[in-house]
């Protein structure tokens, strides 16, 4: 029997942590809520400052599109511009590999000596590794700039993900008028309800429990919907 707790020579896992970055989940259901919060606050103002339920519409329809848009397109800029700097960075991190050599491994060594590794298997560990270029840039790569070569973001990826997301949200807050309601009221329901089931999904990569998460985003979606409104009616009974 293994009195070690191993098996096979690899130690057995006691613990699972959270996934602290949120995977796909987060920048999805963000989105969602961006989109869902924007529009249901831009259809409340112009409902607040008019009955006529095609402006309305049309407002949730140019919303839609707009925010849309705009998400993906600041998306795509910014993303693409990270990517460029990090892959310059990454290019300066190769001369530098290429062309002084000696004086990068001796840096990886020191790095290593920096976290408690004893100077002699430091250095052995930095020679080893400096042998495989590839494996030495990626290597240095983590260390100086903590990036990794092989998995940089991808701007056109950024921008539809964004896209959609919002999409999906500030489509939420438009459907009771597509389908033939005449009342901001019915809007408000599904959309609190939608922002209630996207902060309780939040929860799942934060340390809040569903129903603290839910109704404090539920709370943000009706502050920004009531602030709106009240400006809309402010706005519409001025004749402006």
């Amino acid at each position: 029997m293994n009195q070690g707790g191993s098996s096979g020579g690899r130690a057995e896992i006691h613990h699972k942590h959270r996934d602290v970055n949120g995977g796909w989940l987060r920048p999805a259901v963000f989105g969602a809520m961006d989109g869902l919060v924007s529009n249901f606050a831009l259809i409340a103002g112009v409902a607040g400052g008019t009955a006529s339920v095609k402006v309305v519409s049309l407002a949730g329809v140019a919303g839609l599109a707009a925010g849309a848009f705009s998400m993906a397109g600041g998306e795509y800029v910014s993303v693409a511009s990270q990517r460029e700097l990090a892959l310059a960075e990454i290019d300066i991190e190769r001369a530098e590999l290429a062309n002084n050599a000696q004086a990068e491994e001796l840096e990886l060594a020191r790095q290593f000596e920096g976290r408690g590794v004893e100077s002699g298997l430091a250095a052995e560990v930095a020679r080893q590794i400096s042998r495989d270029p590839v494996q030495a840039l990626e290597v240095h790569t983590r260390e100086e700039l903590g990036l990794d070569p092989g998995d940089l973001p991808a701007p056109r990826l950024a921008a539809i993900s964004s896209f959609l997301s919002f999409s999906v949200g500030a489509i939420i807050p438009l459907v009771p008028y597509l389908v033939g309601a005449t009342l901001l009221w019915f809007s408000a329901a599904v959309s609190m309800l939608a922002l209630f089931v996207a902060g309780a999904i939040v929860s799942r990569v934060t340390a809040r429990s569903w129903w603290f998460s839910g109704f404090r985003q539920l709370a943000v979606g009706a502050l920004a919907g009531a602030l709106t409104f009240g400006l809309g009616s402010l706005l519409g009974a001025g004749g402006l």
